[in-house]
């Protein structure tokens, strides 16, 4: 009793301390919870301001106010499927299938390209028109490189390879997958490919000096880039200069601004929007923000940027908080990746960046970009239910309600043992070469004799025992033996 007794008065003073939140973050689920919450917030607000700003431009063109709403909500019934499958997979599974999906991702980029097969829309081709939906494979490419490159340097690490293995295998991969992007055109997917790349070069443990190297070529590629096309040429002279043309090429940088400040803190009311009325173009989609902030005000803008930056907080906790290399490197490398995408679309909608065409994760309109970006999120709080607390509350029976409700699986502890005796089994797998089948001995007759025949057997025998017994570790003449690892 005297020695409970304080410790319990401590840990109430503790959770006083804290506040009720703190004491929330304290249970072993809640990173799962929290990643679930911002996901439904995010995408039950960007449904509410697609119907908002897209309804007068769809009323306009002849169709139903509700036309593009009803699209996004399909995906978002998509991406909602999506998210509970990702809730399911594995994560061994989704390592050993990390490469296939990958370079089906690169196939479908290829495909995109070929006229017949991918569809052109105001001079770009970059969707599969599936007749009900279209769908893009530069958004499937994003995740696939995540989870693929994220598997690939957890295994390099486990290794200790160099910085050499690191580099080869996934930087010539992401710059393959950039350049198929490129010619498409779509540059702002490009860059989102590029986000992900040195976001998985820094969590992988790459050098400084070597990364500084690749983000100033990256720059330099992405200047170039930048001022190659007639309109990407046009979107950087408007930044540097806005006032120069403010009813052409500043025109929509410009309505962008008056959007947002006639929002005030308050706003004038969701669905009061007046940009929408064919004064902001793409006002459903890149310039979604600043329809918030003039329906929702600052308040709304701050909500937004809230989420974003509590999302943050979730994967980096994450990130931190898993034993498995590729958890950590998978969550950090997908939180910067949806993040830096966030930061860039409110940045050029605010001024502060040349506009790109980044999309706002889960607000903006565009399905694929949607159910994707959807489907990451699942990727996330399934490795949130792979932390070590969550994984112990799993398997003791306290999975909650929600759990419960989504009959999710028990996820396994992460050993590092176990998992390198998996890559010791795969490695065995891909050295040994498969025997050809073995032939019946004649018998003694047909041969010469028996003294023959035993002379062989004996002599087959010791050799497959010397083959038994050759050692399995690293020796100094590996290579000749064919067991380099």
């Amino acid at each position: 009793m005297t020695t409970t007794a304080p410790r319990r008065a401590g840990s109430a003073a503790q959770r006083m301390r804290t506040g009720w939140f703190g004491a929330w973050l304290a249970r072993p689920l809640a990173s799962f919870h929290l990643v679930v919450a911002i996901a439904v917030l995010l995408t039950v607000l960007g449904l509410v301001m697609v119907l908002s700003a897209s309804s007068v431009e769809s009323y306009a063109d002849g169709k139903s106010a509700y036309s593009l709403f009803i699209q996004q909500t399909m995906f978002a019934g998509l991406g909602a499927v999506l998210f509970y499958i990702a809730l399911r997979i594995p994560m061994r599974v989704m390592r050993r299938l990390s490469f296939p999906v990958f370079a089906l991702s690169v196939v479908l980029l290829v495909l995109v390209l070929i006229p017949g097969i991918g569809t052109e829309v105001q001079g770009s081709r970059r969707w599969f028109d599936l007749g009900v939906v279209s769908v893009q494979p530069s958004e499937i490419v994003k995740i696939t490189l995540v989870v693929w490159g994220s598997h690939l340097l957890a295994s390099r690490q486990t290794e200790k390879a160099g910085y050499k293995d690191i580099l080869m295998p996934l930087v010539p991969a992401g710059l393959l997958a950039c350049f198929l992007v490129v010619l498409e055109p779509n540059l702002s997917t490009t860059i989102a490919l590029g986000i992900v790349l040195t976001s998985l070069l820094w969590f992988g443990g790459l050098p400084l000096r070597m990364f500084v190297t690749i983000a100033v070529s990256g720059g330099v590629a992405a200047s170039i880039l930048a001022l190659s096309a007639g309109y990407r040429s046009d979107r950087m002279r408007a930044f540097f200069s806005p006032g120069s043309d403010p009813q052409g090429i500043g025109y929509q940088a410009r309505q962008a601004m008056y959007s947002l400040a006639d929002g005030g803190i308050w706003g004038r009311g969701l669905g009061q929007s007046r940009a929408k009325w064919s004064y902001l173009p793409n006002a459903h989609n890149d310039f979604i923000f600043a329809i918030i902030g003039e329906e929702l005000g600052f308040l709304g803008c701050a909500l937004v940027l809230g989420l974003f930056a509590l999302f943050v907080y979730a994967g980096l906790r994450i990130a931190t908080r898993s034993v498995d290399p590729f958890i950590r490197l998978l969550t950090a490398s997908a939180t910067t990746w949806i993040t830096g995408q966030a930061l860039i679309n409110v940045g050029y909608v605010v001024g502060l960046l040349p506009v790109t065409g980044l999309q706002l994760p889960l607000v903006s309109a565009g399905g694929s970009s949607l159910a994707i970006t959807l489907l990451m999120f699942g990727i996330i709080a399934n490795a949130a239910r792979h932390e070590p607390e969550a994984v112990a509350a799993l398997h003791a029976g306290q999975d909650g309600r929600v759990s419960r409700l989504l009959r999710l699986p028990t996820p396994e502890m992460y050993s590092p043992a176990r998992a390198k005796a998996a890559r010791a089994r795969t490695k065995a797998k891909a050295k040994v070469k498969p025997s050809p089948p073995r032939r019946a001995l004649p018998s003694p007759r047909e041969r010469g004799g028996p003294e023959r025949s035993s002379r062989r057997s004996i002599d087959s025998d010791s050799a497959r025992r010397s083959r038994a017994w050759e050692p399995n570790y690293p020796t100094k003449n590996a290579r000749e033996r064919g067991n380099s690892r």
